[in-house]
C-alpha cells in the first residue's frame, strides 16, 4: 500500500496540473458515474494529502476522495486523451494533461460535513503544517499496544505505514514491541521528527531511502539493494539478511497482520 509520501506527491502533481482550470470527470468503468457528474464541468480548487487519503476540490461541497489501498495506481499523460485502457474508475482532464484512476479502495464525493469528519478521525500527518504531534502522543502515553503497532494505526499517526515504522524505529534503537506508555514524550519527540524527515525527503525524490550516508552502498562497498520497492533500508523486507551496522540477522514477525522487521542487536 502506498505510504502517505506518495499522495502528498499526487496531490502536488494533481493541483499543479488542474487547480484553476474546469475539468472534464467521467467514470469510464462506471463505478463512480454517479460521483462524477457531481463535478465533471466544475472548477479544480485544489488538491491536498491527508495521510495516506487524496482529496479533489471543487467547491462548496463536492470533494473528491480517493484512498488507493493496496492496487490503486494513477496515470498521468499529457493531451491528447486516448480511449481507456482497462478498467478506469475516474478521469479527469483538464488543459494540458489528464490523469486515469484504477483499482481504489474508495473513490466518492464527500460534502464539507464528511471530509471533517475524515479529518477528525485521522491522526496527525506529519507532512502537513497543520499537524499536532501531541495529539498523537496522548493516544500512545497511556497505551499498552506495542509502538510499532500503535505506528500503523492511522487514527494515531496518519501517512506512516510498514516502512517507515520500521525503518524509524531502527534509526532510533527502538524494541518494536516496546508498550506505548514505557516511552517517554522525548523519545516519542524523536521518532516523530525522524518521520517528518524521512516522508519529507520521500516527497522530494519519490523513493523511500532511509540508510545514513554512511551505511550507503558506496560507502561501505556493498551491492545496491535490489527491491521491487526500491530505495536503501535498513531492515524492511532484509529479514534474515545481515544488519548493515552490526551483522545481526534482521529479525522478522507477524504484527497485526502485517511483517514487523527489526534487527535484535540494535533495538534490544
Amino acid at each position: 500500500m502506498p505510504e502517505g509520501h506518495t499522495l502528498h506527491r499526487l496531490a502536488r502533481l494533481h493541483h499543479k496540473r488542474y487547480a484553476g482550470h474546469e475539468v472534464a470527470v467521467d467514470s469510464p468503468q462506471g463505478r463512480f458515474a454517479i460521483g462524477a457528474s457531481l463535478v465533471n464541468g466544475r472548477v479544480f480548487e485544489s488538491a491536498e494529502a491527508i495521510g495516506k487519503h487524496l482529496l479533489h476540490h471543487y467547491g462548496p461541497d463536492r470533494t473528491v476522495h480517493v484512498h488507493l489501498g493496496l492496487y490503486g495506481k494513477f496515470a498521468e499523460q499529457p493531451r491528447p486523451v486516448t480511449p481507456p485502457q482497462g478498467l478506469v474508475r475516474m478521469r479527469v482532464i483538464g488543459p494540458t494533461h489528464w490523469t486515469d484512476l484504477r483499482g481504489p479502495t474508495a473513490c466518492d464525493v464527500l460534502t464539507e460535513e464528511e471530509v471533517d469528519v475524515l479529518r477528525d478521525r485521522l491522526g496527525p500527518d506529519p507532512l502537513r503544517a497543520d499537524a499536532d504531534p501531541g495529539k498523537a502522543w496522548r493516544r500512545i502515553e497511556n497505551s499498552r499496544t506495542s509502538i510499532a503497532a500503535l505506528l500503523m494505526d492511522q487514527r494515531i499517526v496518519a501517512g506512516a505505514g510498514n516502512i517507515f515504522r520500521a525503518e524509524v524505529l531502527y534509526r532510533l534503537g527502538i524494541p518494536p514491541l516496546t508498550p506505548g506508555r514505557d516511552l517517554d514524550e522525548a523519545t516519542w519527540k524523536a521518532i516523530w521528527e525522524d518521520l517528518k524527515e524521512l516522508m519529507e525527503y520521500g516527497v522530494r525524490v519519490g523513493r523511500i531511502d532511509t540508510v545514513r550516508p554512511e551505511h550507503e552502498p558506496e560507502a561501505m562497498g556493498r551491492a545496491p539493494r535490489e527491491d521491487r520497492h526500491g530505495g536503501e533500508v535498513y531492515v524492511y523486507r532484509r529479514d534474515s539478511q545481515p544488519c548493515l551496522v552490526c551483522g545481526t540477522p534482521v529479525a522478522t514477525a507477524k504484527l497485526v497482520a502485517r511483517n514487523l522487521y527489526w534487527c535484535p542487536t540494535c533495538q534490544a
